[in-house]
C-alpha cells in the first residue's frame, strides 16, 4: 500500500474552499439576474455589454405599447405566484416538521435499544482488536445527522423556489429584448439553485463529519455509520416535497387544461382561467422545490453509501483521511467543473435564435461530462494510493486507483447516455414524439396507445446502461465501486440542476407573458424557451432515476454487510416473498399518487366550472376570477394526499424488518429497486412525450405540425388529453419513485443494527 500525493491538510482546505466558491458563484449569478428591474424605470438598469442586452430596444417601443403597464402587471403576477408558493411550502413544512421530530425519536429509540441503551464501549465489528463507541452514541449521532440532512433538504427546496419565483417575471421582461437575453436570465437563475444546493450539501456534510470526529476519534466505523442518518434525512424530506408538490402542481394543471383548453377553448395561462395562478405556483413547488430536495437526497445518499463502505475497508481501518474523503473530493471538483461549464452558456457563447436554445443546453451536459472526466482522473491520481483494499462481503478485495477512476467515469458517462436517450424519446425534434403527435389525427385513444408504447420502449437503453455500469464498477471495486459510480453520475449535479430548474422558470415566464397581455412575438420566444425546458426537465428526471438505481444498490450492499447477511438467496421462501412484495410496492405507490392527483383535479375542475358558470363577465375579461380559492384547493388536497404514500414508503422497512427480519427485507429492497426503476423511467418519458407532442402541434413549426393544428383542432384536443394523462405520470408518480427506492434502502441501512438484533419477530414465535 502506497501513500497519497495529497496531504490531509490540503484535503481539509480544498473541500470547504470548493463549496464556498460554489456559494459565491451562485450569489454572483443572483446579483446579475437582479439587475433586471421589475420597475418601469429603465434608467435604473445599469448598461452592460450589448451581448447581455441591458440597452437593447424593446418590442413594446416598436409596437407602441405602454411599457409602464406591462412591467407593473408582470410584477403583480410574480408577487401572486411567489406568495402562493411560499404559503404552500410553509404549510407543508409544518406537517413535515412534525414527522421529522417523530421519526428522529424513533431512530434514537430503535438504535439505542440494540444494546439496551448501554454506555459501555463495544468491540469493533471489522477490526476486532479495537474498541468502538457504544450503540447509544450511534443512536444519538444518527439522530443528529438525520435532522441536519432533513433541514438541509428543506432549505434546498425552499431556496430553489424563492430563486425561481424571483426570476420568472424577469425572464419575461428580458424576452422583450430577444430570446438570448431571456435565456441567459432563466439559465442564470437555474444556476443559482444548482450551485447553492450542490455547495450547501457538500459543506454541511463535511462540517458534520468533522464535528462527529471530535467525539468518535479513531472509531471511523461508528462515525460513518452515524453519518448515514444525513442521507435518510435528505431523502425523507424529498419524498414529501416531491409527492406533495407533484400533487399540487398536477391538480392545478389538469384542472386548468380540462376546463380552460378543452371545454372553453381558451389558451394555456389565459388570465380568465381561475386555476392559472395555482398552475404557475405548482411549477415552483413541484418541479423546483421537490426536484431540488430530490437531487439533494440522491447526492447525500450516494456520498453516505460510499463513506460507509470505505470506512470498513483499508481507508477506514488505517485512518487514511484523504483517501476516505475521495467521494467528497470528487464532488468538490464537480463544483469547479460546473462553474466553468456554466460560463459556456452565459458568457462564452451567445444565443441568437430559437434554434440555438436546445443545443446550448445539450452542450452543458457534454462539456461538463468531458471536463469532469479529467477532473476525476486528477483526483484519483492525487487522493488515492496506487492500490488499497475494499471490503467485499466478508473478504478484502485489492483495488488499484485507475480501477476506481473507471468506476466513477462509467457512472458519469452512463448518466450522459441516459440523458441523451431521454432527450431522444421526449423532444419533439425527433421521430418518437412526432409519431405520437401524428397519432392524434385519429383521436385521444391512439395518442394514449402510442405514448404508452414509447414509454415502455424508452426503458431499454437506460437499463442496459445502468446494468453495464453496475457490472464494471462491481467487478473493479465491489460495492464501493457502485457507490462511487452513483457519485460520478451526480458529480455534475450543479449543471444538471441548472438546466432542470431553467425549465419551470421558462414555463412561468410564458405564463406571465400571457397573463400580462404581452405581444404574440414575446409569447413565441417564451414558448421556445419552455419547449427546450420540457426536454431538459425530462433529462433531469432521467439522471435522478439512473443515479437512484446505483445509489440504492450501493445502499443495499451496505445494508447487507451491516446486517450480517452473508448471501441473499432468492430461492429461500423468506427472501422470495420479500422480492415479490417489493416489486409490487412501486405500483401501489403510483396508484396512490395518481389517484391523489385525480381526486384533487376533480375538485379543481368543479371549482373552475363553477366560476365560469356563476361569475358573469369572466369570459369577456371584465370580471376577475377568484384565484385564491383554486390555490387553496390545491394546497389542501396536496397536504392531505401526500401523507398515505409517504407513510407507505417510510413504514414498509420498519414493519418488514421488525416482523419478518433482515432476509425478507433484503428481498423487498431488491424487488422495489428492480421494478421501481422500470416504472419510473417509463412514466417520466411517456408523460414528457405527450407534453411535447402537444407543444409540437401548438408551435406549428414544420409542415407536418401545421397539418395537425392549429390550437383548438381535433388533433390538438386529443394531444391535450394525452398531455393531461401524462402530467401525473411525469411530474408526480415517476419522479417520486426514485425517492421510494432510495429512501427504503437508506432507511433499512440506518435501522440495520436493530433489525439484525431484534427483527424477525414472527419467525421467532
Amino acid at each position: 500500500m502506497s501513500s497519497v500525493l495529497l496531504s490531509d491538510l490540503a484535503t481539509e482546505i480544498i473541500i470547504p474552499v470548493c463549496a464556498v466558491i460554489g456559494i459565491v458563484f451562485s450569489l454572483i449569478q443572483w446579483a446579475l439576474v437582479s439587475r433586471v428591474k421589475l420597475t418601469p424605470d429603465r434608467n435604473g438598469s445599469p448598461a452592460n455589454s450589448n451581448k447581455n442586452g441591458y440597452n437593447d430596444s424593446l418590442i413594446e417601443e416598436e409596437e407602441g405599447v405602454n411599457e409602464h403597464n406591462v412591467v407593473a402587471k408582470c410584477a403583480e403576477i410574480q408577487n401572486a405566484i411567489s406568495e402562493g408558493a411560499t404559503s404552500f411550502l410553509l404549510t407543508e413544512y409544518q406537517y413535515v416538521g412534525i414527522f421529522m421530530v417523530v421519526f428522529a425519536i424513533l431512530i434514537f429509540l430503535f438504535l439505542g435499544s440494540v444494546e439496551g441503551f448501554s454506555t459501555k464501549s463495544k468491540q469493533c465489528t471489522y477490526n476486532i482488536h479495537s474498541m468502538c463507541k457504544p450503540a447509544i452514541a450511534t443512536a444519538l449521532f444518527s439522530t443528529i445527522a438525520f435532522v441536519l440532512g432533513a433541514i438541509t433538504s428543506v432549505l434546498s427546496g425552499f431556496l430553489g423556489m424563492k430563486i425561481a419565483t424571483y426570476a420568472n417575471a424577469r425572464t419575461t421582461l428580458e424576452a422583450r429584448k430577444g430570446v438570448g437575453k431571456a435565456f441567459i436570465t432563466a439559465f442564470r437563475s437555474g444556476a443559482v439553485m444548482g450551485f447553492l444546493l450542490a455547495a450547501n450539501g457538500l459543506l454541511v456534510l463535511y462540517i458534520t463529519i468533522n464535528l462527529f470526529k471530535l467525539y468518535y476519534g479513531d472509531d471511523w466505523e461508528g462515525l460513518f455509520e452515524a453519518i448515514t442518518g444525513y442521507g435518510l434525512g435528505g431523502s425523507s424530506m424529498a419524498l414529501f416535497g416531491r409527492v406533495g408538490g407533484g400533487i399540487y402542481t398536477k391538480a392545478a394543471d389538469v384542472g386548468a387544461d380540462l376546463v380552460g383548453k378543452v371545454e372553453r377553448n381558451i389558451p394555456e395561462d389565459d388570465p380568465r382561467n381561475p386555476a392559472v395562478i395555482a398552475d404557475n405556483v405548482g411549477d415552483n413547488v413541484g418541479d423546483i422545490a421537490g426536484m431540488g430536495s430530490d437531487l439533494f437526497g440522491s447526492y447525500a445518499e450516494s456520498s453516505c453509501a460510499a463513506l460507509v463502505v470505505a470506512s470498513i475497508s483499508s481507508f477506514g481501518i488505517n485512518h487514511e483521511f484523504t483517501a476516505m474523503c475521495y467521494p467528497l473530493l470528487v464532488s468538490s471538483v464537480g463544483i469547479l467543473v460546473c462553474l466553468i461549464t456554466t460560463l459556456f452558456a452565459t458568457d462564452f457563447f451567445e444565443i441568437k435564435a430559437v434554434k440555438d436554445i436546445e443545443p446550448a443546453l445539450k452542450n452543458q451536459l457534454i462539456i461538463s461530462t468531458v471536463l469532469m472526466t479529467f477532473g476525476i482522473a486528477i483526483v484519483s491520481w492525487i487522493a488515492l494510493p496506487s492500490s488499497f483494499t475494499i471490503f467485499n462481503f466478508g473478504q478484502q478485495k485489492v483495488v488499484h486507483n485507475w480501477q476506481l477512476f473507471l468506476c466513477v467515469c462509467v457512472g458519469l458517462w452512463a448518466g450522459l447516455i441516459i440523458g441523451f436517450v431521454t432527450e431522444y424519446y421526449t423532444s419533439n425534434a425527433y421521430t418518437p414524439v412526432q409519431d405520437v403527435a401524428d397519432s392524434c389525427r385519429t383521436g385521444a385513444a391512439t395518442n394514449v396507445i402510442f405514448g404508452l408504447a414509447l414509454g415502455y420502449k424508452s426503458v431499454i437503453i437506460p437499463i442496459f446502461s445502468i446494468a453495464i455500469a453496475i457490472f464494471i464498477s462491481f467487478t473493479f471495486a465491489a460495492m464501493y465501486g457502485i457507490a462511487v459510480a452513483a457519485l460520478g453520475m451526480l458529480s455534475t449535479i450543479a449543471t444538471g440542476l441548472a438546466i432542470d430548474a431553467y425549465g419551470p422558470i421558462s414555463d412561468n415566464a410564458g405564463g406571465i407573458a400571457e397573463m400580462a397581455g404581452m405581444s404574440h412575438r414575446i409569447r413565441e420566444r417564451t414558448d421556445a424557451l419552455d419547449a427546450a425546458g420540457n426536454t431538459t426537465a425530462a433529462i433531469g428526471k432521467g439522471f435522478a432515476i439512473g443515479s437512484a438505481a446505483l445509489v440504492s444498490l450501493a445502499l443495499f450492499g451496505a445494508f447487507v454487510s451491516r446486517a450480517g447477511i452473508e448471501v441473499v438467496d432468492v430461492l429461500t421462501p423468506k427472501v422470495f416473498i420479500g422480492l415479490i412484495v417489493g416489486a409490487m410496492l412501486p405500483y401501489w405507490f403510483s396508484a396512490m399518487t395518481m389517484k391523489s392527483v385525480g381526486s384533487a383535479a376533480l375538485k379543481m375542475v368543479e371549482e373552475v366550472r363553477r366560476q365560469f358558470n356563476t361569475i358573469p363577465g369572466i369570459m369577456e375579461g371584465t370580471a376577475k376570477p377568484d384565484y385564491a380559492t383554486c390555490v387553496k384547493i390545491s394546497t389542501d388536497a396536496s397536504i392531505k394526499e401526500m401523507i398515505p404514500p409517504g407513510a407507505l414508503v417510510m413504514l414498509t422497512p420498519l414493519i418488514v424488518g421488525t416482523f419478518f427480519g433482515v432476509e425478507t427485507l433484503s428481498g423487498v429492497l431488491a424487488g422495489s429497486l428492480v421494478s421501481g426503476v422500470q416504472v419510473a423511467i417509463s412514466a417520466s418519458n411517456t408523460g414528457g412525450a405527450w407534453d411535447n407532442a402537444k407543444k409540437y402541434i401548438e408551435a406549428g413549426a414544420s409542415e407536418h405540425a401545421r397539418t395537425l393544428g392549429p390550437k383548438g383542432s381535433d388533433p390538438h384536443k386529443a394531444a391535450v388529453i394525452g398531455d393531461t394523462i401524462g402530467d401525473p405520470l411525469k411530474d408526480t408518480s415517476g419522479p417520486s419513485l426514485n425517492i421510494l427506492i432510495k429512501l427504503m434502502a437508506v432507511e433499512s441501512l440506518v435501522f440495520a443494527p436493530f433489525f439484525a438484533a431484534h427483527g424477525g419477530l414472527l419467525f421467532k414465535l
